[in-house]
């Protein structure tokens, strides 16, 4: 997949986050992770299965029935991609396995997404999708009022509706667990819109790059997260993070103090023009 890297993706991103948006324009260099604005699945409408999701694409699920979760990965970035000019994406499947969770049996599939840039991998991007049986997960209500403890520290994000409506728009996200809320209740066991994984990575590698400097983060770096425990709307949302070993660890944690994602963001070699 060829695609020219245009400002408004980015632009979007960065209004979302409350950044700001004067710089980016072409030549402008995207931090990491930005880059999943860009090479989106855009599937037919009727190509799309009873969750949302396109039940042709990458990866494709192993069978009919199956609820589809998001687990982790890992995003090398070995040089910037610059907006205004062309880059050149391939996805492909890596690794199958199968595994015995607190759900049951699981399908663990492994995707990987290589970009290159001026003719330079710019990009190297492995996903980790849980496939799982439509059986029902411990969640938490939400607590609309519950305050944040004070021990809960870090950036508070106020994620509202609004918000994942946002961030689905700019990634093209058709699952229904983050718009609809009575498909969340009925059909997926959860007590309301879930908080995307993605999101979560993407604001825990943003609160890695205020730690760190922006200039070591979206180069020459690695970046590990791991979901590992389903985040709804009204349950808060805390990103923070800390040095660790050299490295920069992040998390997020809901207003309870429970954690949902964790990072890792490992410091190599930075990028020279």
């Amino acid at each position: 997949m060829d695609e020219l890297l245009l400002p408004g993706p980015a632009i979007g991103l960065a209004a979302l986050l409350d950044l700001p948006t004067d710089s980016i324009g072409h030549g402008w260099r995207l931090p990491a992770l930005w880059h999943w604005m860009y090479f989106l699945e855009r599937p037919s409408q009727s190509d799309l299965g009873p969750e949302g999701h396109d039940k042709h694409g990458v990866p494709r699920p192993p069978r009919e029935g199956l609820r589809r979760m998001y687990a982790g990965g890992r995003v090398e970035s070995h040089r910037p991609l610059v907006l205004g000019e062309e880059a050149d994406s391939t996805l492909e499947v890596v690794d199958t396995r199968e595994r015995n969770g607190r759900s049951g049996w699981m399908t663990i599939v492994t995707t990987r997404r290589t970009i290159r840039q001026r003719g330079e991998v710019a990009v190297t991007d492995e996903v980790d999708i849980i496939y799982r049986e439509a059986t029902r997960l411990a969640t938490v209500s939400p607590m609309e009022a519950d305050p944040v403890r004070d021990e809960v520290t870090g950036t508070e994000i106020a994620v509202d509706q609004a918000y994942l409506f946002r961030f689905s728009a700019l990634t093209y996200n058709t699952h229904r667990i983050h718009y609809d809320v009575d498909y969340c209740r009925d059909e997926e066991d959860y007590p309301g819109l879930v908080v995307h994984g993605p999101l979560q990575a993407l604001l825990m590698s943003e609160e890695a790059r205020r730690h760190a400097g922006s200039s070591t983060v979206s180069t020459g770096t690695r970046f590990e997260y791991r979901l590992v425990s389903p985040l709804t709307l009204g349950q808060g949302l805390v990103v923070d993070a800390a040095e660790q070993d050299g490295d920069v660890a992040t998390r997020v944690r809901d207003r309870r103090g429970r954690t949902t994602a964790t990072g890792r963001l490992i410091r190599r070699t930075p990028y020279e023009a």
